[in-house]
């Protein structure tokens, strides 16, 4: 099958993008003929080792490039002979919309960033796939119609972005706690530091460290500062490869207000990880309800607090919850995402090639 993906840019810190490139190369593997379409980024280098046919044209909301990005794929679509569009981000999936009609060509999207408020345009899609249930009702909520709506858990294992990629532990001083995300207050960090706090002051013991980056890196190193446990915390930026950081881990940690299915839990299950998460929007369903993980309330710092100090003060029960992890991890792979997004494909426009 001819497949076009469609993104603003291919840039690493964002999520979506993830997401996107880590199903084009499975695509690619499962034999079909793949073109990542973006403004271009980080990633291009990768999708080309992949056999994914990279073409650049600019997505980004500026209205002087919007008209010319419009023809440009138009041009695009026909004569490179698209079977089925993807597309990841608004701007991508309401440009591509009316090409799509007028070439006959079934338009999906995906819902990675279900919290914001542009999310309802993805509804343009003949099929919108959901990353999560819980995404899912979200937009049968806004108005689309569930007939349109297929739900395709997130999974990185097996991803082309980590082939190759070394998944030796990192050397952390244990017990080690760490974060893995972008720096903004959607990831609950404010919570996280708070109840490490609590914990460092009873205990005296652990480290936390935080591997990401983002907009309010400053804030929190401010916020940290004035803290007892300052001296307990190292930001260590936004790193290419998580493993060694996951590998070394006593435990991790995802404090989320929202999220609506983040790629990292997979990572973390993956690397082995004991897991302490919010119990917010498609982060339970990554950890199996419960089973693969501990939940915890939304921006509850006390009983995170609570939690991580039971599990720091029980080494046996860090070990337990490491094992439980692996509860129904194989679910998890991006051949599953690529195979369930094919057969979307499929129903929106038709029999695909037998070899998929």
């Amino acid at each position: 099958m001819r497949i076009v993906q469609l993104l603003n840019h291919t840039r690493r810190l964002n999520g979506h993008v993830h997401a996107a490139v880590d199903l084009a190369c499975a695509q690619v593997k499962l034999g079909h003929q793949v073109a990542m379409v973006s403004g271009g980024g980080d990633f291009d280098a990768l999708l080309a080792e992949n056999n994914v046919e990279t073409i650049r044209i600019g997505l980004e909301r500026r209205p002087k490039e919007l008209l010319q990005a419009t023809l440009s794929l138009y041009r695009l679509m026909r004569d490179w002979r698209a079977e089925v569009v993807h597309a990841h981000m608004m701007t991508s999936a309401v440009l591509a919309w009316p090409i799509c009609k007028l070439l006959g060509i079934p338009l999906i999207t995906t819902v990675h960033n279900e919290f914001e408020r542009s999310a309802v345009l993805m509804g343009l899609g003949a099929r919108v796939i959901a990353v999560s249930a819980a995404v899912g009702k979200s937009m049968r909520r806004r108005g689309i119609p569930q007939s349109r709506i297929r739900v395709v858990l997130n999974g990185t294992i097996g991803a082309a972005r980590f082939e190759q990629k070394d998944r030796s532990p990192a050397s952390l001083q244990s017990p080690a706690i760490v974060f893995v995300g972008g720096l903004h207050p959607r990831k609950g960090l404010s919570d996280l530091f708070s109840a490490f706090d609590m914990v460092y002051a009873t205990l005296g013991a652990g480290r936390l460290y935080i591997v990401g980056d983002g907009p309010h890196r400053e804030q929190y190193a401010v916020q940290v500062s004035s803290m007892a446990c300052a001296s307990a915390v190292t930001f260590l930026g936004a790193q290419d490869n998580p493993f060694p950081f996951l590998s070394g881990a006593d435990i991790f940690v995802l404090p989320s207000h929202a999220d609506p299915a983040p790629l990292v839990l997979s990572e973390a299950r993956e690397a082995g990880c004991a897991i302490v998460a919010t119990d917010v929007d498609g982060i339970p369903e990554l950890l199996e309800q419960g089973k693969a993980g501990l939940l915890v309330p939304v921006g509850n710092p006390q009983r995170l607090a609570e939690v991580l100090r039971c599990l720091l003060q029980d080494q046996q029960a860090v070990l337990e919850w490491k094992k439980k992890s692996q509860f129904n991890l194989e679910f998890l792979t991006i051949e599953r995402v690529a195979r369930q997004t094919l057969a979307i494909y499929q129903e929106a426009s038709g029999p695909i090639h037998a070899h998929a």
